[in-house]
């Protein structure tokens, strides 16, 4: 008696969890219908609208505690052909830009007939990330639902293309976290850098402004010897002359110096000597 009183105790325990199961399931598959039908009636850019919904509402929950500084807005410029979805950038207490990040999202009706993948669009998200200046670049994406490559969590695609991040729309707030905290971080490192990089310009500055003051120096040294030489051998031209004249003018004297010695000497007698006719008519004119 006791044994078919326990039995029937756990048919009707047994009974009951199954109907409760049956309720579970139902209400499972009616979610799951209603999500269907939900999803039907989008289209896909509102599909996409959506996911972008989600991430915006997301941040903007937190944005007060935990990003009070940031930046996190649509990307609406579209001069280069392109744009991505959201970008982020925070900064410091002076105001300096010290992380930005270009955020896409991407999702796709389960009816699509073509689906896409997430690799389809990393060369697009990275061009973006390029021509908008951003340091990262975040795929936000529920395609590929059952690759478990891009299921385990947050996935590095840097082989592929630079500082490149793709995840499933729940790591989105902690990713954001995760890159700025390394971001401010590595803050007072990039100041001392900036500050050594400063310092070696005006290293650099100071050196340069020696070789200019050395350059144009030897210019000007060169140009002064240049005239100094040109003027020690005008002066060596004009020594070489003044002496010419100077020899000159020795020899001119010598010449003068015999010419008034042999007219000191001039005498009637030697002007007469052997030449009787100028004798005889000297001697006539003394006579007279």
């Amino acid at each position: 008696g006791d044994l078919e009183s326990k039995n029937k105790e756990m048919e009707i325990r047994e009974n009951s969890i199954r109907r409760e199961y049956d309720v579970i399931i139902k209400n499972k598959d009616e979610q799951i219908e209603q999500y269907r039908d939900f999803k039907a009636k989008q289209s896909t850019k509102m599909i996409g609208e959506s996911l972008e919904v989600h991430c915006n509402n997301e941040f903007n929950k937190v944005r007060h505690i935990g990003f009070p500084t940031a930046y996190f807005e649509k990307d609406n410029d579209a001069r280069s052909g392109s744009k991505g979805d959201f970008i982020f950038k925070d900064f410091d207490d002076e105001g300096n830009e010290y992380i930005s990040i270009m955020f896409e999202m991407k999702n796709e009706a389960d009816a699509t007939e073509k689906k896409h993948k997430n690799e389809d669009f990393f060369k697009e998200l990275d061009k973006d990330r390029r021509e908008k200046k951003c340091e990262y670049a975040v795929l936000v994406t529920l395609l590929e639902a059952d690759n478990d490559y891009y299921n385990q969590g947050i996935v590095d695609v840097s082989h592929r293309y630079p500082k490149m991040y793709v995840i499933r729309p729940q790591f989105f707030i902690p990713l954001i976290s995760l890159l700025r905290n390394a971001a401010r971080n590595s803050l007072e490192y990039r100041k001392q850098l900036a500050e050594m990089k400063n310092q070696n310009i005006d290293i650099e500055n100071f050196e340069a402004g020696i070789d200019e003051f050395k350059r144009l120096w030897g210019m000007h040294y060169t140009n002064a010897q240049k005239r100094f030489d040109e003027a020690i051998d005008e002066i060596d031209k004009t020594i070489q002359h003044l002496q010419k004249v100077r020899d000159a003018l020795v020899t001119s004297g010598n010449h003068l110096g015999k010419a008034n010695s042999q007219a000191a000497d001039l005498t009637i007698k030697r002007l007469t000597k052997g030449n009787p006719t100028m004798a005889q008519k000297f001697a006539e004119l003394k006579e007279k």
